[in-house]
């Protein structure tokens, strides 16, 4: 038996190991996947009454709502790129029990989630 085959049963002891950890990681990456997709979703969803609406009388508005659906895209996107990062983290400090929280993603998100909403909030109030 040489080590690569020896290597490859330790990683699988380990994942099996910790299971429920590692099912539980999974959960929380769809979750972040879920969340992302309805961030984008938000976006798309106000671009696209924005400019289907008849009455519209703000005269900035038209740039206001591109902005909100960019943003939304990118925070989106974000979220998918740190959801990954994370994961991908969390699977080896699982195995090697070293589990730290994610401080700074999640301060990260919530501080553009709060200007996205903050912008959309002027544009509802433009109205």
């Amino acid at each position: 038996m040489n080590n690569s085959d020896e290597k490859k049963k330790l990683t699988q002891k380990l994942e099996s190991k910790y299971i429920q950890q590692h099912l539980a990681n999974e959960r929380t990456f769809l979750a972040w996947i879920r969340t992302a997709i309805a961030i984008m979703g938000v976006g798309f969803l106000v671009t696209n009454l924005h400019f289907t609406s008849e009455n519209t009388t703000i005269s900035n508005g038209n740039s206001l709502v591109i902005l909100i659906g960019y943003s939304s895209v990118v925070l989106g996107v974000m979220t998918i790129i740190l959801a990954v990062i994370g994961y991908i983290k969390k699977l080896h400090s699982i195995n090697n029990q070293t589990f730290r929280t994610a401080k700074v993603s999640l301060l990260l998100i919530g501080i553009f989630m709060i200007i996205v909403a903050i912008m959309f909030g002027v544009y509802i109030a433009l109205l």
